[in-house]
C-alpha cells in the first residue's frame, strides 16, 4: 500500500511465458487488498494487457465484455490464455480467459480495430458539475475511520476519486436518486503507452459504477451484512484519452431486480470529449431489516 500507482504498473506488466499452444499464456500478480479478494477492474485490466500483446501496433481496443466468474486470490498469481479468436483486414478478435488454481475467474473477449475516419457524433458532457479541486478526496472523507478497508480506500487506491454529490462509504447523504458523477484521474503521471492508459481506464471503471445502484436506495458501502459483486463488464472505448489527467465518470442505473442491479457509465475527458461508455451488472443484496 506504500506506492499504489506502482504497485498497479507492477500488475499490468505481464509476465510472457513465451509459451503457445494454439493459445499465448502470461503471468501476472494482484495488487495487496484488504479483503484479501482480487480487484475486477485488475483482473479485467490484466486480460485487456494480454490481449493487447497478441495484437499489431496499429490496432487498439474498441470493445470488451467481460464476465467475472470466480473470486481471485491475491496472494495467487494469474494466468492469462489468449486465443486468436480472428484477424481481419481491419479488424482482430480476442478471448482471455484469466485463471487461478486451474480455474477460470474472469473469461472476456475484445475487439480491435485500425484507426479509420467516419461519421462523427458525441453526446454532451455535463457542465453544471462542480470542479474536482472543490471536491474532498477519499482520504479527506474517510479521515478519522479506523477501518482497514476505509484505509484502503483512503489511501491504497491508485486513483483520486472525487464523487458529485458526495461519496457514499459511510452515508448516503442527499436525495436518493439512481445517478451520479465521479471525478478521477491515476494519483500520479503514467508512461505514455496509448495501451497502458485504456487498461488503467478499464481498471478504474469497476470502481465505482454499482453505486447509483446503492444511492437509489439510501444504501452505503458501510452497511452491515451488504453484498456486491461485479457480474459482468462492458466497455466500449471511443476516443483516447489519458487516465492520468481528470476525467469525468458519469453513472445511471435504469434498473434493479432480482438481487441483481445493472450501471450505465460514460467517461469523458474534462473538455468533453467523450472517450469510453461502461455498462455492468452486479449482484447487490441488502440484508432485510
Amino acid at each position: 500500500m506504500s506506492d499504489p500507482l506502482a504497485e498497479l504498473l507492477a500488475a499490468l506488466d505481464l509476465n510472457d511465458t513465451h509459451a503457445r499452444t494454439n493459445e499465448d499464456i502470461f503471468i501476472g500478480q494482484s495488487q495487496w487488498s484488504a479483503l484479501g479478494r482480487v480487484f475486477g477492474g485488475q483482473v479485467l485490466a490484466q486480460s485487456l494487457v494480454a490481449a493487447q500483446r497478441t495484437i499489431v501496433d496499429a490496432r487498439f481496443v474498441h470493445s470488451m465484455h467481460g464476465y467475472f466468474l470466480r473470486p481471485g486470490n491475491v496472494e495467487l498469481p494469474i494466468t492469462f490464455s489468449v486465443d486468436r479468436i480472428h484477424d481481419g483486414r481491419s479488424f482482430s478478435t480476442r478471448r482471455t480467459q484469466a485463471y487461478q488454481d486451474g480455474l477460470p475467474i474472469l473469461s472476456m473477449i475484445a475487439s480491435f480495430q485500425d484507426v479509420d475516419e467516419g461519421l462523427e457524433h458525441q453526446v454532451e458532457m455535463p457542465t453544471d458539475l462542480p470542479q474536482p479541486e472543490d471536491l474532498p478526496n477519499a482520504a479527506e472523507a474517510l479521515r478519522g475511520v479506523d477501518n482497514p478497508i476505509a484505509q484502503s480506500w483512503a489511501t491504497g487506491r491508485p486513483f483520486d476519486m472525487r464523487h458529485v454529490p458526495a461519496p457514499i462509504f459511510l452515508s448516503v447523504d442527499g436525495p436518493h436518486v439512481a445517478h451520479q458523477a465521479v471525478w478521477l484521474k491515476a494519483i500520479g503521471t503514467l508512461p505514455d503507452d496509448p495501451n497502458l492508459h485504456r487498461a488503467a481506464l478499464a481498471y478504474a471503471s469497476d470502481y465505482s459504477i454499482l453505486e447509483p445502484i446503492f444511492r437509489r436506495h439510501g444504501v452505503a458501502w458501510a452497511t452491515p451484512g451488504l453484498k456486491a459483486a461485479s457480474l459482468d463488464h462492458a466497455m466500449w472505448f471511443h476516443r483516447f484519452g489519458r487516465a492520468d489527467e481528470w476525467l469525468l465518470y458519469v453513472e445511471e442505473s435504469p434498473t434493479a431486480t432480482g438481487g441483481r442491479g445493472l450501471s450505465l457509465g460514460r467517461i469523458f475527458s474534462r473538455d468533453g470529449v467523450l472517450l469510453a461508455s461502461v455498462a455492468q451488472e452486479g449482484m447487490v443484496r441488502v440484508p432485510k431489516p
